[in-house]
């Protein structure tokens, strides 16, 4: 077994024993739910979009109630998001297309997902294993700043950072271990004013602060 092998492994349990409960941080009540909350995430903070989706799924919860309002309509809500137009235009196309392509239903495929507009690998990935228990290993930048941090990946790209960390985790544990390291990296482990001794995971292996 490889030094990498092993650090993965001992990460693992560490992160069951500070982490062991994982709720989905976007609040929703299903899949097509879930991916608008998801895509507004973007460049926001999941607390933001917590505040707003309330607001927009008051209005529309379905594709079919989405595409009778008006792209402005969304923009007009989601704007505290950021990228307002971009999102706005991207949910509108995407339930036009839920509702003509797909019955209305968000499918259950990583590769049809990631054909809908505002739709990316990583949001894809997400849905996939939030809302349908399928393995998948979501890479955010949290997720691949962390894999850098603790020698689990080189780092140069987002892909690599996910091929790298699949091959260490079991498939089983992908749906809930990327939503550990988020929760971990959030409370011990952050990009700014980390501190070794206030990491266990780093504590454990000896990285300086980066």
């Amino acid at each position: 077994m490889t030094t990498k092998q092993l650090r993965a492994n001992s990460i693992h349990q560490l992160l069951d024993h500070y982490i062991p409960e994982t709720p989905i941080p976007l609040d929703h009540k299903d899949p097509y739910t879930l991916l608008i909350a998801v895509l507004l995430s973007a460049q926001c903070t999941d607390i933001r979009v917590n505040k707003i989706t309330p607001l927009l799924f008051n209005l529309a919860d379905t594709p079919a109630k989405m595409i009778k309002l008006t792209i402005e309509n969304i923009e007009d809500i989601i704007r505290p998001c950021g990228l307002g137009p971009a999102k706005a235009k991207a949910i509108y196309n995407l339930s036009h297309i839920l509702m003509h392509k797909y019955n209305g239903e968000v499918p259950k495929s990583i590769e049809l997902l990631e054909e809908l507009p505002g739709v990316g690998h990583k949001t894809a990935s997400v849905i996939m294993c939030q809302s349908f228990g399928i393995p998948a290993f979501p890479v955010d930048t949290h997720i691949h700043r962390l894999a850098y941090r603790w020698k689990l990946s080189n780092g140069k790209n987002v892909s690599q950072t996910e091929q790298d960390l699949k091959k260490l985790f079991p498939e089983s544990s992908w749906n809930k271990i990327h939503l550990q390291m988020i929760y971990y990296g959030r409370k011990y482990c952050p990009a700014k004013g980390h501190s070794v001794e206030s990491c266990p995971i780093c504590y454990k292996f000896g990285r300086k602060e980066m």
